[in-house]
This record gives structure tokens, sequence and C-alpha cells, in this order.
């Protein structure tokens, strides 16, 4: 499914503007696309992510001891609960995976920044 609010730019043009010298142009070949994010279960992890800081408090996923086997376990709590037909989990009323999706990224960031040494 196409996204009308980009089928009126001809793409032939938006990559001419990015190699202009003059005119309008905007240097961002080969540059992230955020707009690539499926904006639904963006919403909905950060959804689950405004929870999280309510309920215990503002980035505290990073401070979590043992954080890569607890998240990886709550990861898997929520996706067996989502493959047998749970789809909301009771507790917080959010889309079990939504949950799965802020553990995965928890998961990730502790693999590459917060946890290194563990």
């Amino acid at each position: 499914m196409k996204d009308e609010q980009y089928e009126m730019f001809d793409m032939d043009e938006v990559a001419r503007s990015q190699v202009a010298t003059e005119g309008g142009r905007k240097y961002d070949g080969n540059k992230l696309e955020y707009g690539l994010l499926p904006p639904l279960a963006l919403k909905a992890t950060v959804d689950v992510l405004t929870f999280g800081a309510q309920k215990y408090e503002r980035d505290n996923w990073k401070i979590v001891p043992d954080s890569k086997r607890r998240y990886f376990d709550a990861l898997q709590r929520h996706l067996w609960a989502w493959k047998e037909g749970e789809k909301i989990d009771p507790e917080s009323a959010k889309h079990h995976l939504a949950h799965a999706m802020c553990c995965l990224m928890f998961l990730y960031e502790h693999d590459i920044m917060y946890s290194l040494d563990k």
C-alpha cells in the first residue's frame, strides 16, 4: 500500500534535488529514513514506554540489574501470551506485541551500550 502523502512527488525529482547546485535541494541521499518506521507499531511501543516511565521512572530500563536475562524473559512471556491468543496484557492494558517490541529494543540497547561487560 502506497502512502498517498508521498505519491505527489516524482522520485526522479527527489533524486535530482539531492545533487542539485541551485533551486530546492536537500542532500539526504544515503541517510537513515525514519519515515520507514511503521507508525502504528511505533505509537504502540511509545505507549508502553510511557506506561513504564509512569510505573517505574523514566529510563529505568537502563539500570535494571541482570537486564539481558530479565528482558529476554519478559520478551518471551509477552510473545507466548500473544501466541496463545491473549492480545492485551492484563496489567497494562497494552498489546503484548508492543511490550515485546520494547523488550527487544531494551535488549538491543543493553547488548550494544549499557551491559557490554555482561
